[in-house]
């Protein structure tokens, strides 16, 4: 009796070669989740469970009772929510308008705007710190929440500036025109008929800069010097002394950290699918 072999089709796997990829992303997977669990696990343990963090016992939320009602962690999470929204919503106005600008309009300099904005980003953010802290000082800015906003602007505006306007590159121009047949101005034209269908573009650069705002702490650190201005990401300092550093409360305050972050970042995704899904449906 003769078996005969079916020919293994083109692109498809033999058994082997899945469970080792398989194995690899798992392991993969691990890796990347191990530094999060951890934190969380020792965040659970109390005050002094980081000492011994092979121990599976003493779990609790003491750590996090702690930070809530006898820290100034509320305060501090106010403050990252002012300047991290605020950071947001003018930083992608601003980028928004100057990418739908160098997109759609051709005026002296646009070309060398766009440059400016790339060689912005070149420099690092140790360099900017003095310059800015001499600006705010001019300004009276320093230790507010309008001077910390203004800083995290310009960081993140060149990124967002360049990525929408490749976004709004790809938008046919023949709806500009039809705004204008329509009576519309400019300004109209881009609120009414372009920032919809730029929302997934918009989406992204929202987030990148809530995030820039929301984790950044040289700037912070700097610029705001009485503690009712603190944001979370100098607040954290406070636990951090010469002789102890309190592993546990700061854990427990990096996970606090992480759910608004979390948060924005399904919401930027939900937006993203869907305005990727409603334009692969067109016709």
């Amino acid at each position: 009796m003769s078996s005969t072999l079916k020919p293994r089709e083109r692109g498809q796997r033999s058994r082997a070669a899945s469970v080792a990829l398989h194995t690899a992303l798992i392991g993969a997977s691990a890796i990347s989740l191990f530094p999060v669990l951890f934190i969380v696990f020792v965040s659970l343990r109390g005050r002094d469970g980081w000492q011994e963090p092979t121990r599976f016992v003493g779990f609790g939320f003491s750590n996090y009772t702690h930070i809530l009602s006898e820290t100034k962690f509320l305060t501090w999470f106010g403050n990252s929510v002012i300047v991290a929204l605020g950071a947001t919503v003018l930083g992608v106005l601003i980028a928004a308008t100057a990418g739908y600008a160098v997109s759609r309009m051709r005026f002296p300099g646009h070309r060398p705007l766009m440059w400016t904005f790339l060689v912005v980003q070149m420099f690092p953010m140790a360099v900017l710190i003095v310059p800015l802290y001499n600006i705010l000082g001019q300004l009276g800015l320093l230790d507010s929440y309008a001077g910390l906003i203004v800083t995290y602007c310009s960081v993140s505006v060149p990124f967002c500036a360049w990525m929408l306007k490749g976004y709004f590159d790809s938008i046919p121009a023949e709806i500009d025109e039809a705004g204008r047949v329509d009576g519309l101005t400019p300004f109209g034209t881009f609120w009414r008929l372009i920032v919809p269908l730029a929302r997934p573009g918009l989406a992204v650069t929202g987030f990148y800069s809530f995030v820039t705002a929301w984790g950044e702490v040289a700037f912070a650190s700097q610029f705001m010097s009485s503690e009712e201005h603190y944001t979370l990401a100098v607040g954290l300092q406070t636990f951090v002394g010469q002789q102890k550093a309190e592993w546990g409360l700061m854990t427990a305050a990096a996970v606090l950290i992480t759910i608004p972050a979390g948060l924005v970042f399904f919401i930027a995704q939900r937006h993203l699918v869907a305005g990727l899904t409603a334009g692969g449906t067109k016709g």
